[in-house]
Protein backbone atom coordinates (compact mmCIF):
# COMPACT_ATOMS: atom_id res chain seq x y z
CA UNK A 1 0.00 0.00 0.00
CA UNK A 2 1.86 3.07 -0.95
CA UNK A 3 1.64 6.37 1.02
CA UNK A 4 -0.46 7.72 -1.36
CA UNK A 5 -2.90 5.52 -0.84
CA UNK A 6 -2.92 6.78 2.28
CA UNK A 7 -4.61 9.85 3.30
CA UNK A 8 -4.39 11.02 7.77
CA UNK A 9 -5.77 13.66 9.26
CA UNK A 10 -5.23 14.36 12.62
CA UNK A 11 -7.02 16.50 15.61
CA UNK A 12 -6.49 15.91 19.30
CA UNK A 13 -10.02 17.48 19.94
CA UNK A 14 -12.70 14.68 20.84
CA UNK A 15 -16.45 14.33 21.59
CA UNK A 16 -17.27 13.92 25.16
CA UNK A 17 -19.23 11.18 24.36
CA UNK A 18 -18.68 7.67 22.56
CA UNK A 19 -20.34 5.13 20.49
CA UNK A 20 -23.44 5.83 22.51
CA UNK A 21 -21.61 5.42 25.30
CA UNK A 22 -21.40 7.71 28.25
CA UNK A 23 -18.49 6.08 29.63
CA UNK A 24 -16.10 8.86 27.31
CA UNK A 25 -14.50 5.45 25.65
CA UNK A 26 -13.56 6.62 21.81
CA UNK A 27 -12.85 3.84 20.33
CA UNK A 28 -10.72 3.79 16.83
CA UNK A 29 -13.63 2.38 14.21
CA UNK A 30 -12.83 1.49 10.54
CA UNK A 31 -16.30 1.25 7.94
CA UNK A 32 -15.43 -1.05 5.61
CA UNK A 33 -16.69 0.53 2.29
CA UNK A 34 -17.31 4.03 4.00
CA UNK A 35 -17.14 5.76 1.27
CA UNK A 36 -20.21 4.74 0.25
CA UNK A 37 -23.63 6.12 0.50
CA UNK A 38 -24.54 4.09 3.76
CA UNK A 39 -20.69 3.73 5.26
CA UNK A 40 -20.32 7.55 4.69
CA UNK A 41 -22.97 8.73 6.87
CA UNK A 42 -21.74 6.00 9.51
CA UNK A 43 -18.72 7.63 9.34
CA UNK A 44 -20.01 11.48 9.66
CA UNK A 45 -22.16 10.30 12.67
CA UNK A 46 -19.10 8.46 14.89
CA UNK A 47 -16.85 11.20 13.50
CA UNK A 48 -20.24 13.70 15.32
CA UNK A 49 -19.83 11.10 18.53
CA UNK A 50 -16.34 11.31 18.89
CA UNK A 51 -14.86 8.65 17.57
CA UNK A 52 -11.28 8.87 15.28
CA UNK A 53 -12.81 6.88 12.17
CA UNK A 54 -10.94 5.23 9.06
CA UNK A 55 -12.86 4.73 5.69
CA UNK A 56 -11.68 1.66 4.00
CA UNK A 57 -12.52 1.50 0.20
CA UNK A 58 -11.64 1.88 -3.32
CA UNK A 59 -12.77 5.32 -3.37
CA UNK A 60 -14.88 7.80 -1.80
CA UNK A 61 -18.28 9.76 -2.68
CA UNK A 62 -17.34 13.34 -4.49
CA UNK A 63 -18.90 14.63 -0.97
CA UNK A 64 -17.19 12.56 1.60
CA UNK A 65 -13.81 13.25 -0.45
CA UNK A 66 -14.81 17.26 -0.19
CA UNK A 67 -15.75 16.78 3.28
CA UNK A 68 -12.29 14.76 4.79
CA UNK A 69 -9.92 16.99 2.64
CA UNK A 70 -11.21 20.81 3.75
CA UNK A 71 -13.13 19.73 7.15
CA UNK A 72 -12.71 21.88 9.96
CA UNK A 73 -10.63 21.13 13.20
CA UNK A 74 -13.57 20.28 15.37
CA UNK A 75 -13.41 16.40 14.65
CA UNK A 76 -11.24 13.60 15.90
CA UNK A 77 -8.96 12.08 13.43
CA UNK A 78 -10.29 10.39 10.10
CA UNK A 79 -8.15 8.48 8.12
CA UNK A 80 -8.85 6.85 4.45
CA UNK A 81 -7.21 3.84 2.91
CA UNK A 82 -7.66 3.29 -0.29
CA UNK A 83 -8.12 -0.83 -0.22
CA UNK A 84 -9.87 -3.60 -2.35
CA UNK A 85 -11.26 -5.99 0.04
CA UNK A 86 -10.99 -8.50 -2.18
CA UNK A 87 -7.04 -8.27 -1.45
CA UNK A 88 -6.22 -10.32 2.11
CA UNK A 89 -3.38 -8.48 2.40
CA UNK A 90 -3.69 -5.15 1.61
CA UNK A 91 -6.82 -5.13 3.68
CA UNK A 92 -4.75 -6.86 6.49
CA UNK A 93 -2.24 -4.18 6.60
CA UNK A 94 -4.61 -1.37 6.69
CA UNK A 95 -6.06 -3.21 9.76
CA UNK A 96 -2.59 -3.71 11.24
CA UNK A 97 -1.59 0.04 10.21
CA UNK A 98 -4.54 1.15 11.80
CA UNK A 99 -5.40 -0.86 14.86
CA UNK A 100 -9.39 -0.60 14.98
CA UNK A 101 -11.24 -1.79 17.91
CA UNK A 102 -14.94 -1.76 16.39
CA UNK A 103 -15.47 -2.44 12.58
CA UNK A 104 -18.32 -1.73 10.66
CA UNK A 105 -18.24 -3.98 7.40
CA UNK A 106 -20.93 -2.33 4.87
CA UNK A 107 -19.04 -3.21 1.77
CA UNK A 108 -21.35 -5.40 -0.50
CA UNK A 109 -21.65 -5.94 -4.61
CA UNK A 110 -24.73 -6.45 -7.21
CA UNK A 111 -27.60 -5.51 -4.79
CA UNK A 112 -29.36 -4.60 -8.07
CA UNK A 113 -29.34 -3.85 -11.36
CA UNK A 114 -27.07 -5.24 -14.44
CA UNK A 115 -24.71 -5.60 -11.36
CA UNK A 116 -26.79 -8.77 -10.03
CA UNK A 117 -25.72 -10.59 -13.07
CA UNK A 118 -21.93 -10.35 -12.43
CA UNK A 119 -21.86 -13.74 -10.22
CA UNK A 120 -18.36 -13.53 -10.11
CA UNK A 121 -17.68 -10.22 -8.82
CA UNK A 122 -20.64 -10.59 -6.39
CA UNK A 123 -18.66 -13.75 -5.39
CA UNK A 124 -15.13 -12.14 -4.79
CA UNK A 125 -16.61 -8.81 -3.24
CA UNK A 126 -19.78 -10.47 -1.08
CA UNK A 127 -17.80 -13.55 0.20
CA UNK A 128 -13.92 -13.42 -0.21
CA UNK A 129 -14.34 -9.87 0.54
CA UNK A 130 -15.95 -10.67 4.29
CA UNK A 131 -13.53 -13.62 4.84
CA UNK A 132 -11.16 -11.12 4.38
CA UNK A 133 -12.24 -8.93 6.76
CA UNK A 134 -12.57 -12.03 9.63
CA UNK A 135 -9.02 -12.77 9.20
CA UNK A 136 -8.07 -9.13 9.58
CA UNK A 137 -9.90 -8.72 12.66
CA UNK A 138 -8.56 -11.55 13.99
CA UNK A 139 -4.71 -10.66 13.09
CA UNK A 140 -5.20 -7.05 14.61
CA UNK A 141 -7.57 -8.11 17.78
CA UNK A 142 -10.42 -6.39 16.56
CA UNK A 143 -13.07 -6.32 19.20
CA UNK A 144 -16.19 -5.89 17.69
CA UNK A 145 -17.74 -6.23 14.30
CA UNK A 146 -20.82 -5.55 12.74
CA UNK A 147 -22.05 -6.47 9.17
CA UNK A 148 -24.71 -4.92 7.35
CA UNK A 149 -26.73 -7.79 6.00
CA UNK A 150 -29.85 -7.86 3.78
CA UNK A 151 -33.37 -8.90 4.04
CA UNK A 152 -31.89 -11.25 0.96
CA UNK A 153 -30.19 -13.43 3.52
CA UNK A 154 -34.51 -14.94 4.64
CA UNK A 155 -36.18 -13.65 1.64
CA UNK A 156 -36.48 -15.61 -1.81
CA UNK A 157 -40.37 -14.61 -3.23
CA UNK A 158 -41.81 -15.91 -0.97
CA UNK A 159 -44.98 -14.48 1.17
CA UNK A 160 -43.33 -13.58 4.96
CA UNK A 161 -46.23 -11.65 7.90
CA UNK A 162 -44.65 -9.68 10.43
CA UNK A 163 -41.60 -12.43 10.29
CA UNK A 164 -39.20 -11.74 13.09
CA UNK A 165 -35.47 -13.54 13.75
CA UNK A 166 -36.89 -16.94 15.41
CA UNK A 167 -39.90 -17.83 12.74
CA UNK A 168 -37.72 -16.80 9.98
CA UNK A 169 -34.06 -18.95 9.28
CA UNK A 170 -32.02 -18.53 6.40
CA UNK A 171 -33.44 -19.71 2.71
CA UNK A 172 -32.02 -22.84 1.73
CA UNK A 173 -28.43 -22.09 -1.12
CA UNK A 174 -30.50 -23.55 -3.73
CA UNK A 175 -33.56 -21.26 -3.22
CA UNK A 176 -32.28 -18.00 -3.32
CA UNK A 177 -33.44 -16.42 -6.49
CA UNK A 178 -30.38 -14.20 -7.34
CA UNK A 179 -26.46 -14.38 -6.50
CA UNK A 180 -26.36 -11.29 -4.29
CA UNK A 181 -29.12 -13.01 -1.40
CA UNK A 182 -26.63 -16.29 -1.83
CA UNK A 183 -23.18 -14.25 -1.48
CA UNK A 184 -25.04 -12.40 1.43
CA UNK A 185 -26.62 -15.18 3.19
CA UNK A 186 -23.41 -17.19 3.02
CA UNK A 187 -21.26 -14.10 4.28
CA UNK A 188 -23.76 -13.42 7.33
CA UNK A 189 -23.67 -16.75 8.38
CA UNK A 190 -19.68 -16.84 8.35
CA UNK A 191 -19.72 -13.47 10.45
CA UNK A 192 -22.19 -14.68 13.09
CA UNK A 193 -20.12 -18.32 13.28
CA UNK A 194 -16.68 -15.57 13.89
CA UNK A 195 -18.55 -14.30 16.93
CA UNK A 196 -16.30 -14.85 20.30
CA UNK A 197 -13.64 -16.44 18.64
CA UNK A 198 -10.47 -16.03 19.90
CA UNK A 199 -7.80 -13.69 17.83
CA UNK A 200 -3.97 -14.09 17.65
CA UNK A 201 -3.10 -12.21 20.68
CA UNK A 202 -5.04 -15.17 22.19
CA UNK A 203 -6.90 -12.65 24.69
CA UNK A 204 -8.79 -10.78 22.78
CA UNK A 205 -12.63 -12.12 22.33
CA UNK A 206 -14.05 -11.08 18.72
CA UNK A 207 -18.02 -10.33 18.95
CA UNK A 208 -20.35 -10.25 15.87
CA UNK A 209 -23.68 -9.26 14.82
CA UNK A 210 -25.54 -8.52 11.72
CA UNK A 211 -28.18 -5.84 10.57
CA UNK A 212 -30.68 -7.33 7.86
CA UNK A 213 -31.63 -4.16 5.95
CA UNK A 214 -34.65 -3.83 2.91
CA UNK A 215 -34.69 -1.23 0.65
CA UNK A 216 -32.78 2.09 1.67
CA UNK A 217 -33.80 5.91 1.08
CA UNK A 218 -32.83 9.01 1.84
CA UNK A 219 -31.34 12.16 0.68
CA UNK A 220 -28.57 11.66 -1.73
CA UNK A 221 -29.50 8.26 -2.30
CA UNK A 222 -27.41 7.15 -5.84
CA UNK A 223 -28.78 3.45 -6.24
CA UNK A 224 -32.44 3.31 -6.56
CA UNK A 225 -33.80 7.17 -6.23
CA UNK A 226 -31.98 8.21 -9.53
CA UNK A 227 -32.86 4.99 -11.56
CA UNK A 228 -36.51 4.95 -10.25
CA UNK A 229 -36.64 8.83 -11.55
CA UNK A 230 -35.13 8.11 -14.63
CA UNK A 231 -38.08 5.64 -15.64
CA UNK A 232 -40.29 8.55 -14.76
CA UNK A 233 -39.03 10.66 -16.98
CA UNK A 234 -38.74 8.37 -20.12
CA UNK A 235 -42.50 7.57 -19.40
CA UNK A 236 -41.61 3.98 -17.96
CA UNK A 237 -43.25 3.86 -14.90
CA UNK A 238 -46.94 3.17 -16.85
CA UNK A 239 -47.95 0.58 -14.82
CA UNK A 240 -47.83 -1.15 -11.44
CA UNK A 241 -48.06 -5.06 -10.65
CA UNK A 242 -48.58 -7.22 -7.40
CA UNK A 243 -49.78 -5.83 -4.23
CA UNK A 244 -47.18 -6.38 -1.97
CA UNK A 245 -46.55 -4.88 1.23
CA UNK A 246 -43.28 -3.97 2.17
CA UNK A 247 -40.13 -2.79 4.57
CA UNK A 248 -38.32 0.68 3.74
CA UNK A 249 -35.78 2.20 5.81
CA UNK A 250 -34.37 5.61 6.58
CA UNK A 251 -30.38 6.24 6.24
CA UNK A 252 -31.24 8.01 9.65
CA UNK A 253 -32.11 5.16 10.77
CA UNK A 254 -29.90 2.76 9.00
CA UNK A 255 -26.88 4.85 10.71
CA UNK A 256 -28.96 5.00 14.03
CA UNK A 257 -29.33 1.10 13.88
CA UNK A 258 -25.47 0.42 13.03
CA UNK A 259 -24.32 2.45 16.02
CA UNK A 260 -26.64 0.93 18.69
CA UNK A 261 -25.34 -2.79 17.28
CA UNK A 262 -21.83 -1.55 17.85
CA UNK A 263 -22.31 -0.35 21.68
CA UNK A 264 -24.63 -3.18 21.97
CA UNK A 265 -21.62 -5.39 21.53
CA UNK A 266 -19.40 -4.26 24.28
CA UNK A 267 -19.40 -4.90 28.25
CA UNK A 268 -21.60 -1.26 28.62
CA UNK A 269 -24.49 -3.56 27.53
CA UNK A 270 -23.07 -6.66 28.53
CA UNK A 271 -22.42 -8.25 24.72
CA UNK A 272 -26.05 -8.35 24.70
CA UNK A 273 -26.08 -8.65 20.50
CA UNK A 274 -23.20 -11.08 20.23
CA UNK A 275 -23.86 -13.71 17.88
CA UNK A 276 -27.25 -11.48 16.98
CA UNK A 277 -29.02 -10.59 13.65
CA UNK A 278 -31.78 -8.32 13.55
CA UNK A 279 -34.22 -6.62 10.80
CA UNK A 280 -34.11 -3.36 10.58
CA UNK A 281 -36.70 -0.83 9.41
CA UNK A 282 -38.93 2.07 9.45
CA UNK A 283 -41.48 0.23 11.63
CA UNK A 284 -44.38 0.62 9.17
CA UNK A 285 -44.91 -1.66 6.16
CA UNK A 286 -46.40 0.34 2.58
CA UNK A 287 -47.58 -1.01 -0.35
CA UNK A 288 -44.19 -0.59 -2.65
CA UNK A 289 -46.09 1.45 -5.75
CA UNK A 290 -47.39 3.96 -2.95
CA UNK A 291 -44.62 4.79 -1.22
CA UNK A 292 -43.24 5.95 -4.40
CA UNK A 293 -46.02 7.70 -4.83
CA UNK A 294 -44.88 10.89 -2.91
CA UNK A 295 -42.06 10.96 -5.56
CA UNK A 296 -44.12 10.49 -8.93
CA UNK A 297 -46.53 13.10 -8.52
CA UNK A 298 -44.29 15.45 -6.09
CA UNK A 299 -42.39 15.12 -9.54
CA UNK A 300 -44.86 16.17 -11.88
CA UNK A 301 -45.92 12.65 -13.04
CA UNK A 302 -48.67 10.49 -12.68
CA UNK A 303 -49.55 7.67 -10.42
CA UNK A 304 -49.75 4.83 -12.95
CA UNK A 305 -53.44 3.70 -12.54
CA UNK A 306 -52.69 0.19 -15.32
CA UNK A 307 -52.79 -3.37 -13.12
CA UNK A 308 -50.63 -5.81 -15.00
CA UNK A 309 -50.28 -9.76 -13.88
CA UNK A 310 -47.64 -10.18 -11.38
CA UNK A 311 -46.59 -13.46 -13.48
CA UNK A 312 -46.81 -11.45 -16.50
CA UNK A 313 -44.04 -9.03 -14.99
CA UNK A 314 -41.91 -11.50 -13.66
CA UNK A 315 -41.63 -13.73 -17.07
CA UNK A 316 -40.66 -10.32 -18.59
CA UNK A 317 -37.77 -10.13 -16.16
CA UNK A 318 -36.55 -13.55 -17.23
CA UNK A 319 -36.71 -12.71 -20.48
CA UNK A 320 -34.81 -9.58 -19.65
CA UNK A 321 -32.25 -11.03 -18.03
CA UNK A 322 -31.34 -13.99 -20.09
CA UNK A 323 -31.09 -11.75 -22.86
CA UNK A 324 -28.48 -9.92 -21.32
CA UNK A 325 -26.41 -12.69 -21.19
CA UNK A 326 -26.11 -12.92 -25.06
CA UNK A 327 -23.10 -12.57 -27.17
CA UNK A 328 -25.04 -10.11 -29.28
CA UNK A 329 -26.16 -7.70 -26.70
CA UNK A 330 -22.54 -6.90 -25.53
CA UNK A 331 -20.68 -7.25 -29.20
CA UNK A 332 -23.47 -4.26 -30.03
CA UNK A 333 -23.16 -2.40 -26.81
CA UNK A 334 -26.49 -2.82 -26.01
CA UNK A 335 -26.02 -3.74 -22.13
CA UNK A 336 -26.65 -0.24 -20.98
CA UNK A 337 -30.23 -1.40 -21.95
CA UNK A 338 -30.33 -4.60 -19.84
CA UNK A 339 -32.08 -5.78 -17.50
CA UNK A 340 -34.60 -2.89 -16.91
CA UNK A 341 -35.79 -5.26 -14.42
CA UNK A 342 -34.63 -8.87 -12.36
CA UNK A 343 -36.58 -11.36 -10.57
CA UNK A 344 -35.54 -10.53 -7.86
CA UNK A 345 -36.61 -6.76 -8.05
CA UNK A 346 -39.81 -8.07 -9.24
CA UNK A 347 -40.41 -10.40 -5.79
CA UNK A 348 -38.95 -7.35 -3.83
CA UNK A 349 -41.55 -5.45 -4.83
CA UNK A 350 -44.46 -7.00 -6.15
CA UNK A 351 -44.71 -9.86 -3.26
CA UNK A 352 -45.55 -9.17 0.12
CA UNK A 353 -42.84 -9.70 3.01
CA UNK A 354 -42.48 -7.34 6.17
CA UNK A 355 -40.23 -8.12 9.26
CA UNK A 356 -41.04 -7.01 12.98
CA UNK A 357 -38.58 -5.00 14.71
CA UNK A 358 -39.25 -6.04 18.33
CA UNK A 359 -35.88 -7.57 18.74
CA UNK A 360 -33.99 -4.51 17.63
CA UNK A 361 -36.02 -2.43 19.65
CA UNK A 362 -35.77 -4.76 23.02
CA UNK A 363 -32.08 -5.36 23.12
CA UNK A 364 -30.80 -2.75 21.06
CA UNK A 365 -33.02 0.25 22.16
CA UNK A 366 -33.51 1.01 18.52
CA UNK A 367 -36.43 3.57 17.63
CA UNK A 368 -37.52 4.30 14.08
CA UNK A 369 -37.65 8.29 13.21
CA UNK A 370 -41.10 9.67 12.49
CA UNK A 371 -42.38 9.69 10.38
CA UNK A 372 -41.84 6.49 8.61
CA UNK A 373 -41.45 6.51 4.98
CA UNK A 374 -40.67 10.21 4.09
CA UNK A 375 -39.89 10.85 1.10
CA UNK A 376 -40.23 14.38 1.12
CA UNK A 377 -36.95 15.97 1.40
CA UNK A 378 -35.67 13.21 -1.49
CA UNK A 379 -38.72 15.15 -3.30
CA UNK A 380 -37.52 18.51 -2.89
CA UNK A 381 -33.78 17.29 -3.86
CA UNK A 382 -34.65 15.86 -6.97
CA UNK A 383 -36.77 19.59 -7.66
CA UNK A 384 -34.05 21.17 -6.70
CA UNK A 385 -32.11 19.32 -9.06
CA UNK A 386 -34.62 20.19 -12.11
CA UNK A 387 -36.64 16.92 -12.43
CA UNK A 388 -39.84 18.62 -11.33
CA UNK A 389 -42.65 18.61 -14.57
CA UNK A 390 -44.25 21.98 -15.42
CA UNK A 391 -47.01 20.09 -17.12
CA UNK A 392 -48.44 16.41 -16.46
CA UNK A 393 -47.83 14.33 -19.05
CA UNK A 394 -50.53 13.44 -21.48
CA UNK A 395 -50.59 9.68 -22.42
CA UNK A 396 -52.19 7.89 -25.04
CA UNK A 397 -53.85 4.25 -23.66
CA UNK A 398 -54.56 3.33 -27.01
CA UNK A 399 -50.78 3.46 -28.25
CA UNK A 400 -49.77 2.32 -24.75
CA UNK A 401 -51.79 -1.13 -25.12
CA UNK A 402 -50.28 -1.03 -28.90
CA UNK A 403 -47.02 -0.92 -27.36
CA UNK A 404 -47.42 -3.59 -24.64
CA UNK A 405 -49.28 -5.98 -26.57
CA UNK A 406 -46.00 -5.24 -30.07
CA UNK A 407 -43.67 -5.97 -26.70
CA UNK A 408 -45.22 -9.51 -25.27
CA UNK A 409 -45.68 -10.57 -29.01
CA UNK A 410 -41.76 -9.85 -29.81
CA UNK A 411 -41.19 -11.86 -26.50
CA UNK A 412 -43.15 -14.92 -27.41
CA UNK A 413 -41.35 -14.85 -30.60
CA UNK A 414 -37.96 -15.29 -29.45
CA UNK A 415 -38.34 -17.45 -26.89
CA UNK A 416 -39.68 -19.91 -29.63
CA UNK A 417 -36.62 -18.68 -31.86
CA UNK A 418 -34.14 -19.29 -29.26
CA UNK A 419 -36.03 -22.27 -28.22
CA UNK A 420 -35.58 -23.96 -31.56
CA UNK A 421 -32.23 -22.50 -31.80
CA UNK A 422 -31.02 -24.38 -29.16
CA UNK A 423 -32.91 -28.08 -30.19
CA UNK A 424 -30.74 -27.09 -33.57
CA UNK A 425 -27.22 -26.22 -32.00
CA UNK A 426 -27.34 -28.19 -29.19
Amino acid sequence: MSQKDCLVENNNRTSSKGMCNPSGMNERVAVVGGGGYVGWHIVQRLLRNGHPVAIIDLGMMPEARKFVESRGAALPPITFFRVDIREKEELAQSFKIYRPQIVFHVASYGMSGREMLNKRLIEEVNIDGVKNSLAACADSNVERLVYTSSYNTCYGGQQILDGNEENTKFLPIYKHPDHYALTKSISEQLVLAANRKLSLDGKTILRTCSLRLPGIYGPGEQRHLPRIVKYLEKGWVCFRYGEGIVDFVHIDNVVEAHVLAGYALGPEKEHIAAGQAYFINDGKPINNFEFFRPLMEGLGHPFPKRQLPFNFILFIAVILENLYCLDFVTRYNLDRYFPLLTRTEVYKTGVTHYFSIGKATKELGYIPRDPPNDLSEVVRLFKAAGHARSLPPVINRSLVDHILSRFVFLLVALVCFLGLWGRLVF
